[in-house]
């Protein structure tokens, strides 16, 4: 009972303490203006349904999407001109043993390693192994000279 007495006592003075605490203002510094609405320019001209282009007094050149959002508007930079060299894949290579081609290719795990009969060869298989057989040649001509 003494126990319950004492709870509700300090109860009391903790309501009573916040009673007493003044009320928090709201920071003035975190409010912000939200940022204007953006509108189509009367001048842009339509590319496609829901997009338009637009070159401004200073020259920049914009793109306007309509969006389910809204509109967006991106600045229309020319693409790059890399090209970029087109990755053939890892790289097979072969070897001969008789009637059986035996394969070998890196990947993520290691190496991958099959062998198949020489008439059961895909497009991509006999590839490689006209790679090792042109591979094969020239160094058999290097030596020999």
């Amino acid at each position: 009972m003494k126990l319950k007495i004492c709870v509700a006592i300090a109860l009391a003075a903790g309501m009573a303490r916040a009673e007493d605490r003044p009320a928090k203002k709201p920071d003035s510094k975190k409010k912000s203006t939200p940022p204007a609405e953006l509108t189509l320019p009367a001048d842009a001209k339509m590319v496609e349904p829901g997009t338009y282009t637009f070159t401004d007094a200073q020259g920049k050149k914009w793109i306007y999407r309509k969006t389910p959002f809204g509109l967006a508007r991106l600045e229309d930079k020319p693409a790059e001109t890399k090209a970029a060299a087109p990755s053939t894949g890892p790289v097979t290579t072969a070897t001969e043993d008789g009637d059986i081609v035996r394969f070998e290719r890196p990947g993520p795990f290691g190496m991958y390693r099959w062998q198949k009969k020489k008439a059961e060869l895909d497009d991509d298989e006999r590839a490689a192994l006209d790679r090792f057989r042109d591979k094969s040649a020239g160094s058999a001509k290097g030596k020999q000279e």
